[in-house]
């Protein structure tokens, strides 16, 4: 499989915060088809309601 290499910013409180961010998404992308990202940030983004069930969900 291919790698790409991108210059991106990410919104965070402390440089530590968006490290821990950076790592989950990486997993994120490693462990998830394109498909299944797209569709669980378009929950995130447009289900308020699923995204707080989620939450729930992992003890946050």
């Amino acid at each position: 499989m291919n790698k790409y290499s991108f210059e991106v910013s990410i919104e965070a409180q402390t440089q530590g915060e968006a490290e821990v961010k950076l790592l989950a998404a990486s997993t994120l992308m490693q462990k998830l088809k394109a498909r299944e990202i797209a569709k669980l940030a378009d929950v995130v983004k447009n289900d308020p309601v699923k995204t707080t069930l989620a939450k729930k969900a992992l003890g946050l």
